[in-house]
């Protein structure tokens, strides 16, 4: 198989009313030569106007859910898409332009030279960070690591990660993956379980461009507590498995 065949990449993007970065974000990616998959997320009209205007551009396609269903469902959906399309891996970043775009390059260079692994940003924050949202991510964090065992996952929720798609088809095909903001978490413990590897990226971010923010302190810190406790009681059928990985020094997880 040639290199062009085993590393065909695309980028996705689940917007639900940033109209204001979005253009911004979609810019960068076709800068850097990746087609761009929007998926709007049940927007209101002045969102899903700008989506439209951008995908009449070359290498935009625009999916659209009829009402909101939360990140993960929309992130979901562009994976299915991006692999019934032949794209053999997925760039998924925020549409709210808090990622940096600088950094695409790494990822992709990453993602060729390992096409076979995750790679997942873990984010350097500056003063805009909301306390209460840097706060909450530790304690989603923790649970990750009781129920992976380790500390390949540095940072589970950041949504700036490069997914080889088949891989990743497998896991969601066969498993429960959150639908909401929980989407993150769940879907990158499931794939180290699946025993994908991962490469972690240090990228800075910027909360956000322009000042939308979807985040529901007590309702998605919540989400992620129940999602510990699924999480949970899905590790105990695994736990010979990941005992076996430590006991073997299993390495699943390197830094760019």
């Amino acid at each position: 198989m040639t290199e062009v065949a085993m590393h065909r990449p695309c980028a996705i993007v689940p917007v639900y009313n940033h109209e204001h970065a979005v253009g911004r974000v979609v810019a960068a990616l076709r800068a850097a030569g990746l087609p761009v998959i929007l998926v709007d997320d049940g927007s209101s009209a002045a969102c899903a106007q700008v989506l439209d205007a951008l995908a009449s551009g070359d290498d935009i396609e625009l999916l659209r859910h009829s009402h909101n269903q939360g990140k993960g469902a929309a992130v979901l959906y562009g994976l299915r898409h991006a692999f019934e399309r032949g794209y053999t891996h997925a760039l998924q970043l925020d549409a709210d332009g808090q990622h940096d775009v600088a950094d695409v390059p790494k990822f992709l260079r990453l993602s060729a030279t390992h096409p076979d692994s995750i790679i997942c940003g873990v984010p350097i924050f500056d003063e805009t960070v909301p306390k209460e949202r840097l706060y909450g991510r530790y304690l989603t964090h923790v649970f990750v690591w009781i129920v992976t065992l380790s500390l390949r996952i540095r940072d589970s929720m950041c949504g700036f990660r490069l997914y080889p798609l088949a891989e990743s088809m497998h896991v969601i095909q066969h498993a429960p993956i959150g639908r909401h903001m929980d989407f993150d978490s769940s879907i990158i413990v499931r794939l180290d379980w699946a025993g994908v590897p991962i490469l972690t990226v240090p990228t800075r971010v910027h909360y956000p461009q322009d000042g939308v923010s979807h985040y529901r302190l007590w309702c998605d810190n919540l989400l992620m507590v129940w999602q510990g406790v699924r999480l949970l009681i899905g590790m105990l059928p695994r736990l010979p498995m990941l005992l076996w990985r430590v006991v073997t020094g299993r390495a699943g997880e390197r830094t760019a």
